[in-house]
């Protein structure tokens, strides 16, 4: 079974009224552009591919970087039968189906390869239907992902496969391709007489975000806008096409997680210059102002801290412009905030003191509370010596008392550790100064 079963195909096997991003599509190895990585000459996969040797393998990158042509290439190439899912439309009966074609093929010495498009919409129960035919070699699966498989791909069936990694296409590399389709009269625009200024493909490029799909129908809409005119795709016509750039962002996904680490480590970097961008970059993906909001919150707790401790007043104030303008207005607020934690001085001692007690509690027996720390607001509690030897700090010189707060097993521990950053400089000379009175209560020097 052949991918390209079924296609009406016009001469030379292009299809006839397919979008040019399908026609442009790569037949070989060498129209492959990209990738050199994986596919350059002596590089693992492409010995693989030339070798009709290739196992079962996961291809992860983002869209239009040309996972699904790659699979098509094998296609082209193997000697074996081929057979496109797509998790989209494809469910367990269908993978049934074809698990139980392909096991009475291999009886008959033939092998199968299993492309899976989207391969991370399969849920666990999908998966697990093709572990014992990867492992016998029943199938060998090509599955495609623009989702991080680590999170998305069962570790049974992950480990059975090799990970390539594909990459975005450069922007040279994408207006190389356009020039290509434009000048190409079989497969692509070359037979309606057209012209398309570097200026123009360079636009188209730049707006792609390395999604050469992308940026192929972009310059089809202008190809159709440039017949209706002077046949010659300017500058100006290719703004028309494009219109919005196409920012490659999942709420859910990987690339989320990925622009979030990067603003909050450009804060923590004292960066406001990159925190900005990526800040805008998300807001531009249409990322929920809220929930940029709650994370620039945190940065002023886990980053900023008693340094600064304004700093979370304003990050608070931030996010309640943004809850009462909304976007775009109160996305200045929020600017403003990360502007403000970036120049801010830095301190995660508090952040660092609380993960030391928890994991304290944790690798702990849960201590008593000490006696003279506890309530006794009945007779029996207090014939139990329940606040015996209790001292009010108020009634004491200097308002510390020489008293231990913590369980007797813990005695002495120090988790908070003030930095001479900013304010805290102050709460370290305020914490000297407490040592200083409980020890000379103490008898201490």
């Amino acid at each position: 079974m052949s991918l390209f079963d079924g296609e009406a195909e016009g001469p030379k096997g292009t299809l006839r009224t397919a979008p040019l991003a399908e026609r442009m599509r790569p037949r070989s190895l060498e129209e492959y552009s990209g990738q050199e990585h994986l596919l350059g000459p002596g590089k693992p996969l492409r010995v693989q591919i030339e070798h009709d040797d290739s196992g079962s393998m996961i291809l992860w990158g983002p869209p239009g970087v040309g996972k699904t042509t790659l699979a098509k290439i094998i296609a082209e190439t193997t000697k074996a039968s081929f057979i496109e899912f797509s998790a989209v439309t494809s469910g367990i009966k269908e993978i049934k189906q074809v698990m139980a074609a392909a096991a009475q093929a291999s009886e008959m010495h033939s092998r199968t390869i299993l492309f899976v498009d989207e391969i991370h919409r399969f849920n666990k129960a999908q998966q697990d239907a093709f572990l014992p035919h990867v492992e016998r070699g029943t199938i060998r699966l090509i599955g495609a992902t623009t989702e991080n498989p680590s999170f998305e791909i069962i570790s049974a069936l992950l480990s059975r496969c090799r990970v390539y990694v594909l990459q975005p296409l450069s922007e040279e590399r994408i207006v190389a391709l356009l020039r290509r389709a434009v000048e190409d009269k079989e497969r692509g625009l070359g037979g309606q007489g057209l012209t398309a200024d570097d200026e123009a493909l360079e636009l188209i490029a730049s707006y792609s975000s390395g999604d050469c799909r992308n940026a192929y129908n972009t310059l089809e809409v202008a190809a159709q806008l440039a017949v209706q005119k002077e046949k010659k795709i300017d500058r100006a016509l290719a703004g028309e096409a494009v219109q919005q750039r196409v920012l490659m962002y999942d709420k859910s996904g990987e690339e989320h997680y990925n622009l979030i680490s990067a603003l909050h480590k450009s804060v923590r970097n004292s960066d406001p210059d990159a925190a900005l961008y990526w800040l805008a970059r998300m807001f531009a993906s249409g990322e929920d102002p809220l929930y940029l909001a709650r994370r620039v919150v945190r940065m002023a707790v886990e980053d900023i801290g008693l340094a600064a401790p304004e700093a979370l007043n304003l990050c608070l104030s931030a996010k309640e412009a943004i809850d009462f303008l909304g976007s775009p207005e109160g996305d200045l607020a929020l600017a403003e905030a990360v502007v403000y934690l970036c120049l801010a001085p830095k301190s995660n001692s508090v952040y660092t003191a609380y993960g030391a007690v928890q994991a304290e509690i944790e690798h702990t027996r849960q201590e008593p509370v000490p006696l003279h720390l506890r309530n006794a607001p009945t007779r029996l509690m207090k014939e139990l010596e329940y606040g015996k030897g209790y001292l009010y700090a108020h009634d004491e010189e200097g308002r510390v008392a020489d008293m231990d707060c913590l369980p007797d097993s813990l005695r002495g521990r120090s988790y908070y550790k003030p930095t001479q950053e900013g304010r805290e400089k102050l709460l370290a000379a305020r914490m000297e100064e407490i040592r200083r009175i409980r020890a000379g209560k103490r008898g201490g020097t």
